[in-house]
């Protein structure tokens, strides 16, 4: 086992180093007439940008000095989101290269073809004769020109050759517009082209990215009919939230977002389906404290993600519920119309605190519906075997950066929205915030408000 995770290791940096030479080549090598500043500053910002971004992930994990985590943490996972897409629109300019390449040659053949030879001048006094049909070339150029009188060869002043010490060199790129480009500035410029549209789309995607992260997630509204849902509970609201992930980059600020979106919509019940935080009470406690200000009829719910145990989950459960949060670990709770669950997050299992659906949905009524609260998709099948109506669920960050949504899609059942297995339904967020780079690309944050529905109405 060892050695097969050695060699996943090996191939993983292999194509990492050469997923990186080729962006180096193509941004600054092929892009430049030779050695110099600019290539030597690709290769700067390239080792420079994964070394910052290592130092953050092994800050954070370390439990080094909050401060250092946030010095590490914005420069570091941003190069890692930046390099994804400068890597995937090097990609894409390959597909484009030879087409570029093939259009400006095209294109320099078709004005080659309809420039007119310039006449050569003739002096004064001199005749040009038609050559006559069948006549070489050669022989109609001896005989043609002929001048009114020969002189006498010690008379004659022959011009001097031109002086190639003195006479100017013309540059290779400044030549007349009307000509063709040369073959080694043709393929200069194609470089040059795709690796700003390179550089430009990358920058814009992260950018853009960022900024729908900071600027707050937005609210989805979704209803799910159950059918053992009574009449009196038609219309019931649970606001979802998940992978809120307050840490060195997103803190008391996000976290305040957070809370004024969920109040804004005014929901019956709040569910906090995991991943919380990436760090220790002590540094992100006050980060964390807006939570405290979540507003709901029946209250406030939490159960613990993946990250929370390597954040410290049994400090982390009673800070939440200091903070007015109550968790279900492994719990149920009976409200007027059905009953809410919360099961531990699967990561657990190695400190003895896992999942035990058997605790917490064993004894129930199923004649009454059940709404589960589990961070993982994955646990759905569990939900399916003990009567769970619906399982809300987080984890999947919908992909976050794509194309990581076709990986996250293979590791889970279901990577975002509603879906029914069996008699269970599942409904899996998106997530409020974001893990490592502070950016969603194609996958845009959420705070979704379940509203139930039922059958009997």
């Amino acid at each position: 086992m060892v050695i097969v995770f050695a060699l996943v290791a090996l191939l993983v940096l292999s194509a990492l180093v050469a997923g990186n030479w080729w962006v180096w080549r193509r941004l600054f090598r092929d892009t430049t007439r030779g050695p110099g500043f600019a290539r030597r500053a690709g290769v700067v910002v390239i080792a420079g940008g994964w070394a910052l971004t290592v130092g953050a992930f092994v800050a954070e994990r370390a439990g080094a000095p909050f401060r250092l985590q946030q010095i590490l943490a914005w420069p570091g996972f941003l190069w890692l989101a930046l390099s994804i897409y400068l890597l995937l629109g090097v990609l894409a300019g390959e597909l484009v290269r030879p087409l570029l390449r093939r259009l400006l040659e095209r294109r320099a053949r078709a004005e080659e073809a309809v420039r007119e030879p310039e006449p050569e001048p003739v002096p004064a006094g001199v005749t040009v004769a038609t050559p006559a049909a069948g006549a070489s070339i050669a022989s109609t150029a001896t005989a043609a020109v002929t001048t009114p009188a020969t002189k006498p060869a010690e008379n004659r002043t022959l011009p001097s050759a031109p002086d190639e010490s003195s006479s100017p060199t013309p540059a290779p790129d400044s030549a007349d517009p009307s000509r063709p480009l040369a073959t080694p500035t043709r393929r200069l410029f194609v470089s040059r082209v795709l690796a700003g549209a390179a550089a430009a789309a990358a920058v814009g995607t992260v950018g853009y990215g960022t900024y729908g992260v900071l600027r707050g997630p937005t609210v989805k509204r979704v209803t799910v009919p159950l059918a053992k849902l009574p009449r009196a509970a038609h219309g019931y609201r649970i606001a979802v939230v998940s992978d809120i992930h307050l840490g060195p980059v997103l803190g008391r600020g996000f976290a305040q977002k957070v809370v004024d979106t969920i109040n804004g919509t005014q929901p019956d019940l709040i569910a906090v389906v995991g991943d919380l935080v990436d760090g220790s009470v002590k540094d992100l406690g006050p980060a964390a404290a807006p939570l405290a200000g979540l507003r709901a009829r029946h209250g406030a719910f939490f159960v613990t993600g993946n990250h929370e145990y390597f954040s410290g989950a049994e400090q982390w459960v009673e800070e939440v519920r200091r903070l007015g949060l109550r968790p279900l670990e492994n719990a149920r709770t009976e409200l007027p119309h059905f009953d809410l669950a919360g099961v531990n997050d699967v990561s657990g299992e190695s400190e003895g605190q896992g999942p035990d659906f058997a605790k917490a949905l064993g004894d129930r009524d199923r004649a009454r519906a059940c709404v589960l609260l589990a961070h993982q998709p994955v646990q759905i099948h569990d939900a399916v075997d003990h009567g769970v109506d619906l399982q809300l669920s987080g984890h999947t960050h919908g992909g976050q950066l794509w194309p990581g949504n076709l990986i996250a899609g293979l590791a889970n059942p279901t990577l975002a929205g509603l879906e029914r297995y069996g008699d269970t339904q599942l409904y899996v967020s998106r997530g409020a915030g974001a893990w490592g780079p502070p950016t969603r690309v194609g996958a845009p944050s959420d705070i979704t408000v379940i509203e139930l529905a039922s059958r009997q109405a």
